[in-house]
């Protein structure tokens, strides 16, 4: 059956199926079963609500991306604006909650503005408006990001040199056989999670630095070939123990909340490193405290918190082994390109009833 006959609402029709497919398959594109195909309707309008202010070349490219469907995008300057714009509301780009949703009877399809979707509503979750997300998207910066930590940290830029260079000295600290300054050949990263920075970082990571990757997944992902090992969860409190770098990017869900923490931190390698690079609910802070200043082990690198930002008095800004970035790896110029891109292809696919990309299985809650 041609996918050309098929329209949007040929897609959601079918979309309840998309979470087990998702599930099947790892791939930038989620498919649903064989779309049902209807007559689709001429010249209708596509109306999109968001406050989120699109440039106005922006708002043209999502418009072209869809020549033959006239769409129709509803900037709101204010919560107010959005409240009256949703009843006509086909399509939603950003977030909505139980209020607005009670009044977007017409609503079919919700294009968060991010990746993360630990805050999305009940009755959002338990609708039929299928959500699509920006997974996959951030996942060029964070990961340039998680190397450039991790190497501040294995070559002592920032616990040897930086400290110098805040009195004006430059010494050379250790010797040549030392281990002040460390490799990372040969040497063993464990991730947990492989989305999109998983996935990317075990990749760089390995033909990068010829490092070897251990990987947990919640999902029956197949193994890349540049990963050695790919295990279920069950596997991360040994995975801890072998592993030089241990890297949390997973998802934020009620299984993975605080799974790094102090009985973690304690299994490590002394000389291990931490990276925290999806969500920061993901791991312990004090634990963390407790096992930099305590040495259970050598260092981390984080770019997410438990509470955001954290605040002046953290015991964190006491540790003198950690590198951090405020939440802003997955920032650059480049992105908001992608973001772009990846919702005007969205527009376009929906228009024409075809497969949606990034669609979020909302009961796993990513």
């Amino acid at each position: 059956m041609s996918n050309k006959n098929a329209t949007r609402r040929s897609f959601l029709a079918a979309s309840s199926a998309a979470p087990a497919a998702a599930a099947a398959v790892r791939t930038a594109v989620v498919q649903p079963p064989v779309l049902v195909t209807t007559a689709k309707a001429e010249n209708t309008t596509l109306r999109i609500a968001s406050t989120y202010p699109f440039e106005p070349f922006e708002v043209e490219k999502i418009k072209a991306a869809a020549p033959n469907t006239q769409v129709e995008i509803i900037i709101c300057k204010s919560q107010q604006d959005f409240m009256n714009a949703l009843p006509d509301a086909e399509v939603v780009y950003g977030d909505i909650r139980a209020d607005g949703l009670i009044r977007a009877p017409k609503l079919k399809w919700l294009m968060s503005g991010g990746a993360g979707m630990e805050g999305m509503d009940k009755l959002l979750k338990d609708s039929a408006v299928v959500v699509t997300n920006y997974q996959r998207t951030f996942a060029h910066g964070i990961t340039e990001t998680a190397m450039g930590l991790l190497l501040c940290l294995t070559r002592g830029i920032t616990t040897l040199y930086m400290p110098q260079f805040a009195k004006r000295q430059l010494i050379s600290v250790g010797t040549p056989k030392s281990a002040d300054h460390t490799e990372l050949v040969g040497r063993t990263m464990g991730i947990v999670g492989m989305g999109g920075i998983g996935t990317l970082l075990a990749k760089r990571a390995h033909y990068g630095f010829d490092m070897k990757i251990i990987a947990t997944d919640a999902k029956p992902v197949p193994k890349p070939e540049y990963v050695s090992e790919l295990h279920d969860p069950t596997y991360f409190r040994e995975m801890a123990q072998k592993v030089d770098v241990l890297v949390a990017a997973a998802p934020h869900t009620p299984q993975t909340e605080r799974m790094f923490n102090e009985q973690i931190f304690r299994s490590m390698k002394t000389t291990s490193y931490f990276l925290a690079l999806s969500r920061g609910m993901l791991y312990d802070d004090m634990a963390l405290v407790k096992a930099l200043k305590k040495g259970w082990i050598k260092g981390a690198g984080l770019d997410v918190f438990p509470i955001e930002l954290p605040p002046a008095d953290h015991p964190i800004f006491d540790c003198k082994n950690v590198v951090m970035t405020a939440h802003t790896s997955g920032w650059s110029p480049d992105r908001q390109i992608r973001l772009i891109d990846v919702f005007a292809d969205n527009v376009r696919r929906y228009t024409e009833g075809l497969p949606l990309v990034g669609v979020v299985d909302k009961q796993r809650g990513y």
